[in-house]
């Protein structure tokens, strides 16, 4: 409904953090809910969207020390001096809860300071499965992080249909109650802004609009691959006679990830000799699958047929199987956060061996997670699994296989099975 409130995993690192620490920026996309997670906090609001307000702050920054902690400075990154504001006073000891900054970008001119070891960085990111379904999140990532091959039970009724509404649905938190017509709508007014208004915030112009969509476009038909910078290049323009060089549209590429709508998950780089040829690239994902449904032009029904649309890229399995890896990529990254762990991806060069995500904990062991868009689990789904079971042995924490079916279970060889709407933090 309107104005409803969804629980967030990160207000759980929020509440511990806040009360040990002076100032956290809480950074992310627009619309994934910083500000109504932060305003629930605070209770002085310096809302620097506002012209009128950003305009009094752009005249004097220091105005944001003033009010009853904490206090809330949002889309900080439009009056960068009072990033380096906050940091001096941390520096000259403000009190615990003092300061909550969000934002929807990293500034083009970045702040005097970085503010490393002073203000904490917290990453916000659309709604992850088992906030959006939290009756069926019964499986914990973080017990899976012990290491310990829990024994894996229970059942869950979400069904490939669901899975597929929660890949057009998005998890932006203020479209949960849109459907049809009215949440194409938004999400393309979302695009609208981004490609109108945000990208030139980032001191780019777009003098045509419409070739900025269409790299858009192409990112999202690379969804959970590795292709390269030629292949995204060709299928944004594809019929043009000249192709522009890397060079030329490198800076739109970094913007897009200043604003977070680029989200790729990095290579993994462990420190195993014995593991070599592994491949560079990063895997593109947006920040939400939903955006790149409706930048694709597609729907539940098209998906669910099994159609394709242009730009094509070459890739392994269905549209559809890339885009359930994406909803899976961005919950897990929000469950991995929660446990100070990170997400990764493994490949070696040529794609002899690929293994869709790697959680890396701070010591370097890990998990190995295969995504299969099947309610059953074949051998070959395992086999990458196992084979890095044998190159690392106990670096390995565990491997799973998060699948569309109704269990959760572990096979004869080990490898968990889990239904994704079962998996939390």
């Amino acid at each position: 409904m309107p104005g409803e409130y969804f629980k967030r995993i990160v207000d759980d690192e929020l509440d511990e953090l806040l009360p040990q620490l002076p100032a956290i920026s809480l950074e992310g996309a627009k619309g994934v809910g910083k500000t109504e997670t932060a305003r629930r906090r605070a209770n002085t609001c310096y809302e620097l969207d506002e012209p009128a307000q950003r305009e009094i702050i752009e005249a004097d920054p220091a105005r944001v020390l003033g009010g009853k902690p904490p206090l809330l400075i949002d889309e900080w990154q439009r009056t960068p001096a009072v990033w380096d504001i906050v940091r001096r006073a941390v520096d000259t000891g403000s009190q615990p809860s003092k300061f909550l900054l969000t934002g929807s970008a990293s500034p083009r001119k970045a702040p005097t300071h970085s503010g490393a070891g002073r203000i904490v960085t917290t990453r916000m990111r659309p709604l992850s499965l088992a906030e959006r379904r939290p009756e069926s999140a019964t499986i914990s990532l973080s017990e899976l992080l012990q290491g310990k091959r829990h024994a894996l039970s229970g059942q869950c009724d979400a069904s490939l249909s669901d899975y597929v509404d929660e890949i057009v649905q998005s998890g932006l938190p203020g479209l949960r109650h849109y459907s049809g017509r009215g949440l194409r709508a938004q999400l393309d007014g979302y695009l609208h802004r981004i490609i109108e208004r945000d990208f030139e915030e980032q001191g780019l112009s777009v003098r045509r609009p419409e070739t900025l969509r269409r790299w858009l476009t192409a990112y999202a038909a690379a969804t959970a691959t590795t292709a390269s910078f030629e292949t995204i290049r060709d299928a944004a323009t594809s019929g043009e006679g000249d192709k522009p060089a890397k060079t030329t549209t490198q800076p739109w590429h970094d913007a897009l990830v200043r604003l977070w709508i680029l989200d790729p998950v990095p290579a993994w780089h462990p420190t195993h000799n014995d593991l070599n040829r592994l491949a560079q690239a990063p895997k593109h994902h947006l920040a939400d699958p939903a955006l790149a449904v409706r930048l694709l032009g597609l729907d539940g029904n098209a998906l669910l047929s099994g159609a394709e649309t242009s730009p094509r890229i070459v890739r392994g399995g269905s549209l559809l199987g890339r885009l359930f890896e994406s909803l899976v990529t961005l919950s897990l990254r929000v469950y991995a956060q929660a446990n100070e762990a990170r997400l990764r991806h493994l490949r070696l060069h040529g794609g002899q061996r690929e293994i869709d995500l790697i959680v890396e904990r701070a010591d370097r062991r890990v998990l190995a997670i295969e995504v299969k868009l099947s309610r059953s689990v074949s051998d070959d789904d395992v086999r990458h699994l196992l084979w890095l079971k044998d190159r690392i042995g106990d670096d390995l924490l565990d491997t799973l296989v998060i699948h569309t079916g109704p269990e959760a279970y572990r096979r004869r060889d080990g490898v968990g099975v889990i239904p994704a709407a079962m998996l939390t933090a």
